[in-house]
């Protein structure tokens, strides 16, 4: 029972150091939104703020990895 313990404790420590040194040492990801132009007459409808506000939206819901294509009503 105090090698579980042990080992547990062992696992707990690795995985601290771990979070700690890949905060320190991996770079900071910047996450700059690009607003799309509206090209289309359905995306003309909408105001440039609400589309502004959807693309954020989606760009920090997906962390960056999302696109907006199209924004139909």
């Amino acid at each position: 029972m105090i090698t579980v313990f042990i080992i547990l404790l062992i696992v707990i420590g690795m995985g601290k150091f771990l979070i700690l040194w890949v905060n320190r040492y991996s770079p900071e990801q910047s996450l700059t939104p690009a607003v799309p132009s509206p090209s289309t007459s359905s995306q003309s409808d909408i105001p440039d703020q609400v589309v502004a506000a959807i693309v954020s939206a989606v760009s920090i819901a997906t962390e960056g990895k999302g696109k907006v294509t199209s924004i139909k009503k």
